[in-house]
């Protein structure tokens, strides 16, 4: 099968596109025909490991993913397919299953034709008004704002203010926070102002004219969905914008915790039109070097895409 392989660490170029045996599913596994898989910011940060193996960061890193090159070759954190074959002990999927889902580090293997997952694993029926692309655009995103949505328990009629609401974390925690209730401001550049409106959000600020928040504004919550090494003069200005009790919660705030319910719920609002996700561009598994360069630039609307392509 096709596949784009991690040589080593390193900018984009270290991608190869290689023909790598094909997996065969265990006992308890569905193999999947991927069809379509993301670029995502966390793919890219192992792909480069640029963290110095000496801080405690890379050093647990490394530990996880490898020091020289990644234990597991194939990156690609999310992806969207069809079930190809099962193993013999599998129950709840059957051949021919559109599934959708996500596979954190150590697992990775979204960046090939073919894929294999424990069926207990973060792997659901994909949504039946989407098409793969869709479907793949919908895990990552979603399930990192929803758990932000979840820990911040938003309630209806509170202020929330999203930095950083274009990206795909951000895009999608727009939407979650206007499901549960709230007044939402989304915080973006020029260029994306209408995305974000389009998106459900109340109010949006443009950090590249605005510095500050309008005076006597407060917000009951603040996601900042780029994390807290992006920053900007506007950024600090909104964490005094906090009303009183109010909280800042950041994407960079420990290891998300979802369970197989978050992805069936992503499906359920999907499917019901109260979530849509958003892309910015598609490339064939062949351009994945070109793929990671544009999401390395930083300024992504939503989610690149992968086609998957099979002979």
């Amino acid at each position: 099968m096709k596949a784009a392989v991690c040589t080593k660490y390193g900018p984009p170029e270290v991608l190869q596109i290689m023909e790598v045996a094909k997996p065969l599913a265990k006992n308890n596994e569905i193999c999947i025909k991927i069809r379509a898989t993301a670029v995502t910011a966390s793919d890219c940060i192992v792909r480069g490991f640029s963290i110095p193996f000496w801080k405690p960061m890379g050093f647990m890193m490394g530990l996880v993913v490898g020091f020289k090159k990644p234990r597991q070759p194939i990156l690609g954190i999310v992806f969207a397919g069809e079930v190809e074959s099962l193993g013999g002990n599998v129950t709840v999927f059957k051949r021919g299953d559109n599934v959708f889902g996500w596979d954190l580090f150590p697992g990775f293997g979204g960046y090939a034709q073919y894929k294999c997952i424990a069926e207990s694993s973060m792997v659901a029926l994909k949504p039946g008004n989407m098409n793969f692309e869709g479907a793949a655009a919908l895990p990552y995103g979603g399930l990192l704002a929803l758990s932000l949505v979840n820990r911040s328990n938003i309630k209806s009629g509170q202020n929330v203010l999203i930095y950083g609401a274009s990206g795909a974390i951000g895009t999608m925690a727009v939407q979650l926070a206007k499901y549960s209730g709230a007044n939402v401001t989304g915080v973006c550049s020029t260029g994306n102002l209408g995305l974000v409106r389009s998106l459900g959000a109340d109010a949006v600020i443009d950090y590249t004219k605005e510095d500050t928040v309008k005076s006597g504004v407060f917000y009951d919550l603040i996601i900042d969905a780029v994390g807290k090494n992006k920053g900007s003069k506007l950024k600090l200005q909104c964490k005094k914008s906090l009303s009183s009790g109010g909280r800042y919660i950041s994407i960079d705030d420990g290891r998300p915790k979802n369970d197989i319910e978050d992805l069936n719920l992503l499906k359920e609002l999907a499917e019901a039109g109260s979530l849509k996700p958003v892309i910015d561009r598609i490339y064939p598994l062949e351009q994945i070097v070109g793929a990671h360069k544009y999401t390395d630039m930083g300024h992504k609307k939503g989610n690149v895409i992968i086609s998957v392509g099979h002979d």
